[in-house]
Parts: C-alpha cells; structure tokens; sequence
C-alpha cells in the first residue's frame, strides 16, 4: 500500500550537521515545519540549523511525538542508537510516521534498524551521493523501499536530485558501491606513503611515479587533509561498506583496510 503525508508534514531532522541542515532546509518549502532535537548537540550544531532555520524542540522524544517524517542523517557508527532513540520517543504512537534512513550504511544494517523500529514507523533506505547540496546540479538523494515515492515529492523543486530504486536496502546497496571508488580507493596512497617511508623508499618512490606523470604529493596532500578532517567519520561509512559486500560474498578486505587508515588518519592529523 502506498505511504501517504499529511500535505505539510513535521519532518525531524536528527542532526543537522552540513548534511542534515541542507536537507533540512531543502525540505522547508513542503513542511508545515522542520524540527531538531537540541538536547545534546554542540554550538556548531546549533548554529547550522538556526542559519537552515530549523525550529528546535528540547529532545529526541519530542521530535520523535511530533513528527510526520524523521531524517536519521548522522555519522554511520551512531545509526542504530539513533534509530533506538527514535523507537523510545515513538512509544504510545498510534500512527506510523516515516522514518527516513539516510546514513552510509550497510544494507542489513537498513534492515535492522526496520526490525527495531517495528510497526511503529515506516522505513524508508537512503543515500546522498554528493556534498550538502544548496543549488541543483551537485547531488543525488537515492530513496528506495517503503514511502520512497512519498518522500520523493517533498523534494520537488529541492536543490537534491531525487531518484528511487526497487527494495528496502538497495539505496545503501548503492552506497556501499560508490564509496569503493570516493572513500577506499584514495586509501590506497596512505598505504603506499606509509609503507615507503617504513621501507626507507619515499624518494626513489616519488621518482618512480612522477616518471609516470603521476603527481605524488598533490594527491597524497589532499587525501592526507580530507582523512585528517573526516578519517573518524569515514572510517565507520568504511565498515558498514565492508558489511555490504561480505554479505553478499564479495570480498571486503578493500573498505576494511580503508577503514582502518582512515582511523590512523583520524588518530595521528
């Protein structure tokens, strides 16, 4: 059965970090409002939504009991206590608001988060390809699995480029797919910077690479500054792409080693 919305629902949004505000603000044309949950959550956070122009509410619960659509848009490692939050505020519902999640996560990590939360939410798998999009043309939100099509129309008009996939899981199927290319493979300079320097080989590497046009230390500089900035982020995305792909029998060792670098990265800036 095809999910329906009130015609300007509550959309919570859990947590506008760069991502969460622009989706959020994206989203205010076709609410009747767009709520955060402020417990918690530190000045920056604060300061980008009031710059979207989010309404706060006190809590989770709050925005839980209040909600038509809930957007979980949060670091990949604190997806499912998010979803478990949402499930407590969600308590003593009698209708079924839909629960978007959009994290870089694993498919059977989608689908255990619809588990948890039950007949007390409809869920709907996400995935933003792309930078926080605040004009068209830079970014892809992929919807699939229930109220896809429903979520899909509040994005009229919105600077994301909204398609839908078949399945509950296939959105961060995708994902997973994508990130191989964007977050592990740029890995693999950290693993050849490392290993040189530990073999004593930087420099004759560094000749060796630029003898074949390749720029060494512009691409190592910048995935060295991305890593140090986004390393403790990337490094759970990373692992939740290795899941994807062991569940489905193909071998996962690629984000697995990424995830680890991106953690060495995030430990040593």
């Amino acid at each position: 059965m095809p999910t329906s919305l009130p015609p300007r629902p509550v959309i919570g949004i859990l947590h506008p970090g760069a991502m969460g505000a622009a989706i959020g603000s994206a989203l205010k044309a076709r609410a009747g409002a767009v709520i955060w949950a402020d417990a918690g959550r530190s000045h920056a956070t604060a300061k980008r939504a009031e710059l979207a122009d989010l309404v706060a509410v006190p809590d989770v619960a709050e925005l839980a009991a209040r909600s038509d659509v809930i957007v979980s848009i949060c670091p990949p490692h604190a997806a499912r206590e998010v979803a478990e939050q949402v499930a407590a505020g969600l308590a003593g519902r009698t209708d079924r608001p839909v629960y978007l999640e959009a994290n870089a996560i694993a498919p059977d990590t989608v689908r255990a988060i619809a588990q948890l939360l039950g007949e007390r939410a409809v869920v709907c798998d996400g995935a933003v390809i792309g930078p926080p999009a605040w004009q068209r043309g830079t970014t892809v939100l992929w919807l699939s699995g229930p109220g896809a099509d429903a979520l899909a129309g509040l994005f009229d008009g919105s600077p994301f480029d909204v398609r839908t996939l078949d399945g509950l899981g296939a959105a961060s199927g995708l994902k997973a797919c994508f990130a191989l290319q964007s977050k592990a493979l740029p890995t693999l300079w950290l693993a050849m910077a490392e290993a040189a320097a530990r073999f004593g080989v930087t420099d004759a590497l560094h000749d060796e690479l630029a003898r074949g046009g390749i720029e060494h230390d512009g691409a190592l500089a910048d995935v060295r500054a991305k890593a140090a900035a986004k390393g403790w982020r990337w490094a759970g995305e990373m692992d939740e792409a290795a899941a994807a792909f062991a569940a489905v029998d193909v071998p996962d060792g690629f984000s697995r080693a990424a995830a680890e670098l991106y953690r060495r990265a995030a430990d040593r800036p």
